[in-house]
């Protein structure tokens, strides 16, 4: 690949397309079973804040049922806050995000572009 020149990778590229071309005239000929592939980007899955509560009374919970095993006094008394905790799990609202002002966003840049400069040198 490294040694070829641009009118071979031209070619390729054309050949390529023209590929490309005949399997979707293919898959148009023979139905929807070899049609070309398409990736789609993935999705970024996200958790709810009430779920990453959940998940964490259940950790704390069997922590504390491990050190309740051991004979540790405290452990009864956190399995009963958990529970209680994670039965009223209650999720505060988000927090506004911060603006900021123009003139702060000018001196951040100037003194981003300052810093840049004396770098580069």
């Amino acid at each position: 690949m490294i040694n070829l020149t641009s009118t071979q990778l031209r070619q390729a590229a054309n050949l390529k397309e023209k590929i490309a071309g005949l399997e979707n005239q293919l898959a148009a000929i023979l139905g929807s079973g070899t049609k070309a592939v398409v990736e789609k980007p993935t999705k970024k899955r996200g958790m709810s804040a009430a779920g990453r509560a959940r998940i964490a009374a259940a950790a704390k919970l069997r922590w504390a049922k491990v050190r309740a095993a051991k004979g540790k006094n405290v452990a009864e008394k956190v399995i009963k806050a958990v529970k209680k905790s994670a039965k009223s799990a209650v999720v505060k609202p988000a927090k506004k995000k911060f603006k900021m002002s123009a003139a702060a966003k000018a001196k951040l840049s100037a003194l981003m572009k300052a810093r840049w400069a004396a770098k580069k040198k």
